[in-house]
């Protein structure tokens, strides 16, 4: 069975390259990583919305199941072994609901103002283009 998972990542945001950066050194052989910056990415290629890409994080499972926002941090952690005590700490009925509060004001309020990488785009879904 394969247990891959795709992280959809914004290269733009210096921010979101650092997490990455950090997973990349942490080795994980089951973790691909998607630059959704790059200008040759195609988000319905991938069945992803244009838009919902450039606001959430977004990660797809082997079985081709999208999962956004606060949940895409907890299914990464699950493929990390050093990061998988933060599961149960996270994925729960007291916590989830402050750390989804906590991202939505992040995603939506905060990041759009966050410094940006100059990214080369021609086709017209790259973060500079929605923001």
């Amino acid at each position: 069975m394969n247990n891959s998972l795709r992280i959809f990542y914004d290269g733009a945001c210096y921010l979101c390259s650092a997490e990455i950066e950090h997973y990349r050194k942490l080795k994980c052989d089951s973790l691909e990583f998607v630059n959704i910056a790059d200008p040759h990415f195609s988000p319905e290629k991938e069945g992803l919305d244009p838009h919902e890409v450039q606001i959430k994080m977004h990660v797809k499972t082997a079985q081709g199941e999208v999962i956004k926002g606060v949940d895409s941090f907890i299914e990464i952690w699950k493929h990390i072994p050093q990061y998988r005590w933060l599961v149960s700490v996270c994925d729960n009925k007291v916590s989830k609901p402050f750390l989804r509060f906590g991202y939505f004001v992040f995603a939506r309020m905060v990041r759009p103002y966050l410094p940006k990488k100059k990214v080369i785009c021609e086709t017209g879904t790259c973060p500079s283009d929605k923001r």
